[in-house]
């Protein structure tokens, strides 16, 4: 049977916990949205961006283009993932979540961080 992204997403977030955006940011903020979103919209301070596409390849320590600070987190401290609105965001967690990751999705991603009132950097 194949799915969609729609039943992807479903999936995942049936999977990954979601955390309040007030709540998040006790281990690692991770923004995967794109980098003219980052431009456009803005970016949370001090978050790791990697964009979802590029994910894989930064969250596997073995990978040349592995992420100290992501890879720092693997098996220990929290991963909180945003984009614009938490699809992406719910898929990206379930992968880290596969690699060994403890990871949440911030509910709302940056629309729901923004209306919680918490800081964007622009």
């Amino acid at each position: 049977m194949s799915m969609s992204m729609k039943d992807l997403v479903v999936e995942a977030r049936e999977r990954i916990a979601p955390v309040a955006p007030k709540d998040a940011g006790e281990g690692l903020i991770l923004d995967v949205r794109e980098p003219g979103e980052l431009e456009q919209k803005g970016r949370v301070p001090d978050a790791l961006h990697v964009p979802h596409g590029l994910l894989e390849a930064h969250a596997d320590p073995e990978s040349p283009m592995a992420s100290a600070r992501l890879t720092a987190a693997r098996g220990g401290a929290t991963v909180d993932v945003l984009c614009a609105s938490g699809a992406r965001a719910a898929l990206a967690a379930a992968m880290l979540d596969r690699m060994g990751y403890r990871a949440r999705v911030i509910e709302g991603g940056l629309e729901g961080w923004a209306a919680a009132g918490l800081p964007v950097e622009r």
